[in-house]
């Protein structure tokens, strides 16, 4: 087993693709087979697996989450309590609590299982810039 821990600075709400990094970090390892666990560690942001061909998918699927809860300042949010951290705050962890912490992704020939088109994301579910940190775990 072996373990490390990206970090990602975000600049705002966004995807933020580290499939590269990851590639890489799991490749330096050596392990022909086995399962790449990623796991974040904060409740406001989120992993994803996404198309990472065309940006626009990206977009969409911001503005999608953004559609489906705004932030504490629309008025269909009135009921919120949790406000003293900023509007976008329990938006966000609303938003965590839909989508994926932690991903597992299968090991072969010394490199994640991935589809053409699949990267791997944080998405980033606060408005200010943060530093993120996804802690992965190789067993093979």
């Amino acid at each position: 087993m072996t373990q490390t821990v990206f970090r990602l600075s975000t600049q705002g709400q966004g995807l933020y693709e580290f499939t590269r990094d990851v590639t890489g970090w799991v490749t330096a390892r050596g392990v022909d087979q086995g399962l790449l666990t990623l796991f974040v560690r904060h409740t406001s942001c989120s992993l994803l697996i996404q198309e990472n061909a065309d940006p626009e998918v990206q977009v969409d699927l911001r503005n999608f989450f953004n559609r489906l809860v705004p932030p504490t300042t629309d008025p269909s949010m009135s009921y919120l309590t949790h406000t003293y951290e900023g509007p976008d705050d329990m938006p966000a962890h609303i938003k965590a609590a839909m989508m994926p912490v932690s991903l597992n992704i299968p090991v072969s020939g010394g490199a994640p299982v991935l589809g053409t088109w699949q990267g791997i994301y944080l998405f980033e579910h606060r408005d200010a810039p943060h530093h993120r940190q996804v802690v992965a775990q190789i067993i093979g």
